[in-house]
């Protein structure tokens, strides 16, 4: 066991997990699930909640609440699934007054664990996959996303759809709700137009809300649920922490890299 790690052990950051916020009600309760999966795997560990917006607690108040107790540093792990503007900016911005030492870590994608939640997601809302050739011709996935400007954020969802469609063994079509192209009805409609008519979406998003409503309700046969309750999101929040803590860094604001 190094120093390092025996000091970390006596002295870990808390864990600040940074929800985008929603005006839904079941975002909420999703993501509050989720930390009690974080602090069940990881006893002792102090793990917090802190919003970018629509929600309370924002990050700010967070991170002044636990300045006030005495914290002195945090990780601050991004509940978002892709680069692009929260993590980039918003997030190091909320954090830059806080006088706490704060890290923030990667986001949560792209990542095998992500593939492994969607699988699941799509298997429990009814997916098989096909079997014969004849099948999986007429089969694909759309891979539902909020979407983003920012062109780390599709090039990240756009990995993550090839890891999916890797798995699955048919064409996996990254589309989003908002922000950037295609669309998931005309990502639909394209896949169509392949003859791929046995077509699923599967749901890019950590909990429900609009977004993940609307996607949902375009599908012309299965869509699988949001993935925060997947018992590999709380690994994979505590994987992205462990890494921002074991990398070495002179920023304390700087985007830890993801593995």
């Amino acid at each position: 066991m190094t120093a390092y790690t025996t000091h970390h052990r006596t002295a870990r950051p808390a864990l600040v997990v940074v929800a985008h916020g929603s005006r839904d009600p079941r975002a909420l309760s999703t993501v509050r699930q989720l930390l009690d999966g974080i602090r069940a795997l990881r006893p002792g560990l102090p793990v917090h909640l802190g919003h970018i917006e629509l929600n309370a607690p924002l990050l700010p108040d967070t991170l002044a609440r636990l300045d006030a107790r005495g914290t002195r540093s945090a990780v601050l792990v991004p509940l978002l699934l892709s680069r692009g503007h929260h993590v980039k900016r918003d997030i190091p911005g909320m954090a830059a007054g806080a006088r706490l030492h704060a890290r923030v870590a990667a986001p949560l994608g792209p990542h095998p664990l992500l593939v492994d939640a969607l699988h699941a997601r799509l298997t429990e809302a009814g997916w098989r996959t096909p079997a014969d050739a004849e099948t999986r011709r007429a089969s694909g996935i759309v891979l539902a996303a909020a979407g983003s400007r920012d062109p780390d954020a599709k090039a990240d969802t756009g990995r993550t759809a090839r890891l999916l469609a890797e798995r699955l063994g048919v064409p996996v079509v990254p589309a989003y709700a908002s922000a950037a192209t295609p669309t998931v009805p005309d990502a639909l409609h394209a896949l169509a137009a392949r003859g791929r008519t046995r077509v699923a979406v599967a749901s890019y998003f950590t909990a429900p809300g609009r977004f993940a409503t609307e996607c949902a309700a375009a599908a012309p046969w299965i869509a699988s649920a949001p993935l925060a309750t997947h018992p590999a999101i709380p690994d994979l929040l505590l994987h992205r922490y462990d890494e921002a803590v074991s990398t070495p860094s002179t920023t304390p604001l700087e985007l830890a890299p993801a593995s």
